[in-house]
């Protein structure tokens, strides 16, 4: 690597991934408005005993604000569905009609809202962690082509300065995501 083919774009990536996890996990916690992401880590034990996502074997509907609807292809897996919802830590019961599963959400007490944003704080600073780490990756990559002579002492202070922009954008698109689900949570 050298100066002329230094780039960020490996380390925005990585920040992305992080940024993506955090996104996932975030779209998991339930707040008492119904999502689809709700169910995103649901897996189903279904035709031969193999774990498959639920999004694979039925179609995630938001009905209203409260209520997420599961219309399941094969009417024959709604009971391996129902188990799998009611086995998860979901907290929540299905309602069934046919090959229609209807989950209603209850609107989460003011304790476990408090409790919503602890865990959403959390994950934003394992997000935030996560982004210094790749931002430590790319600092260590620049000294050593400096230590190397591949760059002078310039263009490694320039590079450091770059990869702590992105690092600050990351970690602001962070913060961003995390207010607005504070916010959501919030809200009841």
């Amino acid at each position: 690597m050298d100066s002329d083919n230094f780039s960020t774009k490996e380390y925005e990536k990585r920040m992305d991934g992080a940024l993506d996890v955090f996104v996932r996990e975030l779209g998991g916690l339930r707040t008492g408005r119904a999502s689809t992401s709700l169910l995103a880590s649901l897996t189903v034990r279904a035709y031969d005993d193999t774990s498959q996502p639920i999004e694979q074997l039925a179609n995630l509907n938001v009905v209203d604000s409260r209520t997420l609807s599961i219309n399941v292809w094969d009417a024959s897996i709604v009971p391996a569905i129902e188990k799998a919802i009611n086995e998860s830590d979901l907290g929540l019961t299905p309602q069934t009609e046919g090959a229609v599963i209807r989950l209603h959400l209850p609107s989460p007490s003011a304790e476990r809202r408090q409790d919503l944003i602890k865990i959403a704080a959390r994950c934003a600073e394992e997000a935030r962690i996560a982004v210094r780490n790749v931002r430590r990756d790319a600092i260590d990559s620049i000294r050593k082509m400096e230590k190397d002579k591949q760059i002078s002492q310039d263009e490694s202070q320039r590079f450091s300065e770059t990869v702590q922009k992105v690092t600050d954008r990351y970690v602001g698109k962070i913060d961003e995501s995390l207010r607005s689900k504070e916010q959501e949570i919030a809200t009841p």
